[in-house]
């Protein structure tokens, strides 16, 4: 605990949807050029980092791309808390990043922070939910570190998104996992990936945050699938001591590749 300052500083990183072809594109966007050209763009905030958030579907439905993911973020000199999505292989993903400076799923204490990462992604679907064990791993981790502020982190969205087909695909058990958070006074914030797209919102008194892709957006509050205009991005996420949160969406504003 003694080694982090009071303020915590995090970068969160989502949907790199990365190929085991360096050529693989996502909806005409080359992922692991665009996976680059973020973290070009977030050169500076990561290097103040105190640990990057990589929340699911971290590849596309290709194991063989995390060879990628450890190449590209294990570089980072930074420790790495990464977590399954949709399109992730859960298995494929904790034995491939097995190493430092990643950390799959768990709980990690950062000064006055505890970060807990929890997989929502079930195999076959593209909705999430969490698990019983999960539910119980997160009331445990939470019950037990009642001096801190908690940040909890999910590949799905547990709250809706005004868009049809999106919020078709969310946490099913949402009301679960809400109703363990408010159960707990020190959690202060909520971050998701999944939706492609920047939300911030309150609920409870927890900031809610999700965040774009590295590769290609979703068109918010669309009633079918929608591609957005927008580019590649990532959020930076300041944790204070007293369980405030500051965080904003950076974009990528260079040509990619």
């Amino acid at each position: 605990m003694a080694a982090y300052p009071p303020t915590v500083r995090l970068v969160q990183l989502t949907d790199f949807h990365l190929f085991a072809d360096p050529a693989g594109r996502l909806r005409q966007v080359p992922s692991l050029p665009a996976l680059e050209a973020t973290l070009r763009a977030a050169s500076q905030d990561l290097s103040t980092a105190d640990a990057v958030l990589a929340t699911g579907d971290l590849v596309q439905d290709e194991p063989g791309a995390y060879a990628h993911v450890a190449r590209m973020l294990g570089q980072l000199g930074k420790p790495v808390l990464a977590i399954p999505g949709n399109h992730d292989d859960a298995r494929a993903l904790t034995r491939s990043l097995a190493h430092p400076p990643f950390a799959t799923c768990g709980s990690h204490d950062f000064g006055n922070w505890r970060i807990v990462m929890l997989d929502s992604s079930v195999a076959g679907k593209a909705a999430g939910r969490l698990a019983e064990t999960e539910l119980l791993r997160l009331d445990d981790a939470l019950a037990a570190a009642p001096g801190r502020h908690a940040l909890v982190a999910l590949h799905h969205q547990p709250v809706g998104m005004e868009s049809d087909w999106l919020d078709g695909i969310g946490l099913e058990n949402a009301p679960a996992l809400l109703d363990i958070l408010g159960r707990h006074n020190g959690v202060r914030g909520v971050v998701f990936g999944h939706v492609h797209q920047a939300f911030d919102d309150e609920h409870r008194g927890m900031r809610l945050m999700g965040t774009p892709s590295t590769c290609a957006q979703f068109k918010p509050r669309a009633s079918r699938f929608e591609v957005d205009t927008l580019p590649p991005a990532w959020r930076r996420i300041t944790l204070h001591a007293d369980g405030s949160i500051d965080t904003a969406v950076g974009w990528v504003t260079t040509p990619i590749g």
